[in-house]
């Protein structure tokens, strides 16, 4: 039986991380069969797969249809993935800024069904101890499953908080984030670091719980902790930085060390 070399554990016992996505209609798909075009199907961003397995985890990716309470007593780790807005019907937000449009049908349209699943998800694994991760997007349902608050469109400043660049980027000069001492990140990072940016929303009022631990040098947060657990969320996508992002090492780690401690 292997060793994997990161984990110093055997192969076979790599912690389970779970991983969320979102659903489409195969109509969305260039050259999808007309047949079809009204089934839907889950799909994933590969790079979270691939970051989690070369830092020694064993990723699967969670459909809606997965019991939040049932997986949650199988997995040794939690990534709350990047996306579409929260509804603000979650949050307390304004109403009116919600289209009517078929989350399905239009890849950036709110999608209850996975703001419901996400938050159910995330308040599982905090209330059973698991290692979260909550990257972008993922750090806001973070925020809102412990009853945060959101700001629904950042100003635009000197900062940029959405990145023109498609392609993977280590970040920019303008987009300097600077940590907390003590914290979860300051540990992987050191007291600052440059990240790719592409949000327009961040945490306006933390969850109970929460810390902030990272911002901008305009005030966005862009890193929260919850002291004493292993939970960390960032508004950065780790899986995107061309280099190696500790973040995506931290959730692994952290699952692993979850992992040996259960009876």
């Amino acid at each position: 039986m292997g060793v994997h070399p990161l984990l110093r554990v055997p192969v076979s016992a790599r912690p389970l991380i779970g991983i969320t996505g979102r659903r489409f209609r195969l109509e969305l798909i260039k050259g999808a069969d007309e047949r079809y075009g009204d089934r839907c199907l889950d799909s994933y961003m590969s790079d979270f797969a691939s970051r989690i397995a070369e830092a020694g985890g064993l990723p699967v990716h969670l459909s809606y249809d997965t019991d939040v309470t049932e997986i949650c007593q199988r997995l040794s780790g939690v990534v709350i993935t990047g996306g579409q807005d929260v509804h603000p019907a979650f949050w307390g937000g304004d109403p009116g800024v919600v289209r009517d449009v078929d989350p399905r049908l239009d890849p950036m349209a709110h999608d209850e069904a996975r703001d419901e699943y996400e938050i159910a998800l995330a308040r599982a694994a905090l209330g059973r101890g698991i290692p979260v991760l909550g990257v972008c997007r993922g750090m806001q349902v973070l925020n809102v499953a412990l009853g945060g608050t959101l700001v629904p469109d950042l100003p635009r400043g000197p900062v940029s908080h959405l990145s023109a660049e498609a392609a993977p980027t280590d970040g920019t000069a303008d987009h300097l984030v600077s940590f907390e001492k003590g914290s979860i990140v300051a540990g992987l990072f050191g007291e600052h670091a440059m990240t790719n940016s592409w949000h327009h929303q961040a945490i306006d009022r933390c969850g109970t719980g929460l810390v902030v631990t990272g911002r901008t040098s305009d005030g966005v947060i862009e890193a929260v902790e919850l002291p004493g657990a292993p939970v960390l969320g960032v508004q950065w996508h780790p899986e995107w930085m061309k280099s190696e992002d500790p973040a995506m090492t931290w959730i692994v780690q952290a699952a692993a060390k979850r992992q040996r401690s259960l009876p």
